[in-house]
């Protein structure tokens, strides 16, 4: 399995943008994945996934603003990014692992190169 992102940007404080992230290669009929994010100095922590039986999960620090959505039988995911703040630049992964949900990050197997998110004030 192999995780390609795109859509990352620069944009202003307030803006919006839609990340997307196309997964090649054999995944079995259902799987959970994810988007995380990491910035500088800090750990990677967990955005939103889809999990192994359709269900979303949200962070609590982008419920409202963030949402996950796949196509194509979650071999495309998306993250549609909306009212984006100073708090959200970072380079966001997109994450594959067989079952569960964000938690814990060490079961997710295979991960993307990350694209990069910028926000300016």
């Amino acid at each position: 399995v192999q995780l390609v992102e795109s859509g990352g940007g620069s944009v202003q404080a307030g803006g919006s943008l839609r990340l997307s992230c196309t997964i090649f290669g054999y995944a079995p009929i259902t799987f959970s994945v994810a988007w995380f994010r990491q910035s500088p100095g800090r750990e990677r922590w967990g955005v939103a996934c889809i999990d192994n039986y359709g269900g979303s999960v949200d962070a609590d620090f982008v419920k409202g603003r963030f949402t996950i959505h796949a196509a194509n039988y979650k071999k495309i995911l998306y993250l549609q990014m909306n009212s984006l703040n100073p708090e959200d630049p970072a380079m966001y992964y997109c994450a594959y692992k067989l079952r569960g949900d964000l938690q814990p990050r060490g079961d997710y197997s295979c991960w993307g190169h990350a694209t990069e998110v910028t926000v300016s004030s």
